[in-house]
């Protein structure tokens, strides 16, 4: 089904028009669609390959320029009213350069800071710390598809509305490093860039795979059969969201800065002991060979993390040869790889997903799965064959429940699973 529908379209115009008294002709409406990372999880802040696609569902934000300096934003999920103005100087609530030293306890913002318009002020901090000068603020409203918590407002598609509002012209990759620059800086959250490159540089049906080191990209389509599903369904595939009922922020879990620190403690180790120490301590700089000759050197928990990288930059350059093929069940098998790797090296995750995890892969017609959100929130996502997704989205539905009934009881039946398409890049209507 296409994501947005014009029926989605025209009520968030109607809103933002009653917000702005403007004409709903004068609305723009940013579309920041949801990523999911089949292969390449965890590597991409250590400059690994991974490999991303959207979704077709997702953020909308409907704007139009507010005619002054000030910015307001409304929320379909969450309460209240953000309001700034463009000409504020926005400071970064931890700044971490390139290169710097991870302390794992400098992990992020308070949750009572982690507002739901907090990537509203982050896209304008990007914009202003990288030379931009904005006058026009815009006055918006932003929702989720249903059954999706958006959390808050995609950075892309604040960056989108706040460009488009001043006349800016910027490319997609330019905008992934503003999101960078959001993350990395004003939130202090130590990811890369693999959700930025999902969102912005996406094409329905296709994988998108990026050298995160070189920023290196390309889509990787399909054989005709995968991209023409209409005409050959029972050859397709569909993509299962299926949530645990956990609800966590990364920027609020210790744990996603510390794996971080980590891999960048066993990149140093592995760099000093093949005579490199003057190179920048990221796993993307030991050469593979490197890895095998000296990983001997490294404690337990370094020696996980160095393992689940270089395996997952394998498991991505694999996958993207079988999704090229069409050979959805060998793809599948890697993606479910992924996952334990995450699971046993990585050490990401918690009961209830494990066992998320484990109710996927034994639903009919599933060909691999994995956490999804890195693994610090409640969700995991399948690839299915399209022909079952329906049996698969009853067997997960039914028998999570008998596992983890109070996590389970905060999901409504119908948006437990989501049954899913692939989705495009972000784009503006």
């Amino acid at each position: 089904m296409s994501w947005p529908t014009q029926d989605e379209l025209h009520e968030i115009r109607k809103i933002v028009s009653e917000m702005a008294g403007k004409g709903t002709e004068d609305v723009r409406v940013v579309v920041s669609p949801y990523r999911i990372c089949p292969l390449g999880a965890h590597v991409d802040h250590q400059g690994g390959i991974i490999s991303a696609m959207t979704i077709n569902k997702g953020i909308l934000l409907g704007f139009v320029p507010s005619g002054s300096t000030e910015v307001a934003l409304r929320s379909g999920q969450f309460k209240g009213e953000v309001r700034f103005r463009v000409n504020e100087n926005h400071k970064s609530r931890q700044t971490i350069s390139k290169g710097e030293e991870i302390n794992a306890d400098k992990s992020s913002p308070s949750p009572d800071e982690f507002e739901w318009g907090i990537y509203a002020r982050g896209a304008l901090y990007a914009l202003q710390s990288r030379g931009n000068h904005l006058a026009q603020g815009i006055i918006g409203y932003i929702c989720g598809s249903e059954g999706l918590d958006s959390s808050g407002l995609s950075s892309s598609a604040a960056l989108t509305a706040l460009e488009t509002a001043n006349g800016l012209t910027v490319s997609p990759t330019e905008n992934i490093e503003y999101d960078r620059v959001i993350e990395n800086e004003y939130l202090g959250l130590r990811n890369g860039i693999l959700d930025q490159s999902a969102i912005l540089l996406s094409s329905h049906g296709c994988l998108t795979y990026m050298n995160c080191k070189t920023t290196e990209h390309k889509l990787i389509r399909p054989p005709k059969f995968l991209e023409d599903q209409e005409a050959e369904p029972q050859k397709g595939y569909k993509i299962l969201l299926a949530f645990s009922g956990l609800r966590q922020a990364l920027t609020n879990n210790p744990g996603y800065n510390s794996r971080v620190a980590e891999c960048q403690e066993a990149a140093k180790v592995l760099l000093n002991a093949s005579g490199n120490k003057e190179v920048e301590p990221f796993l993307c700089n030991v050469k593979p060979e490197v890895y095998e000759a000296h990983k001997f050197k490294l404690e337990p928990n370094l020696a996980k993390r160095a393992e689940h990288y270089f395996s997952e930059n394998m498991r991505v350059r694999k996958g993207l040869e079988a999704w090229a093929s069409g050979d959805l069940r060998a793809f599948g098998e890697l993606m479910t790889a992924s996952g334990l790797s995450s699971i046993k090296n990585y050490e990401c995750g918690c009961e209830p997903l494990f066992q998320l995890y484990e109710v996927l892969l034994r639903a009919p017609g599933v060909f691999g799965a994995r956490f999804s959100g890195a693994g610090f929130r409640g969700c995991c996502v399948a690839l299915v064959d399209a022909a079952r997704a329906t049996e698969a989205a009853k067997f997960v539905r039914v028998e999570y429940p008998k596992l983890q009934p109070v996590f389970a009881s905060q999901l409504s039946h119908g948006t437990a699973v989501l049954i899913c398409e692939a989705g495009d890049c972000a784009r503006i209507f």
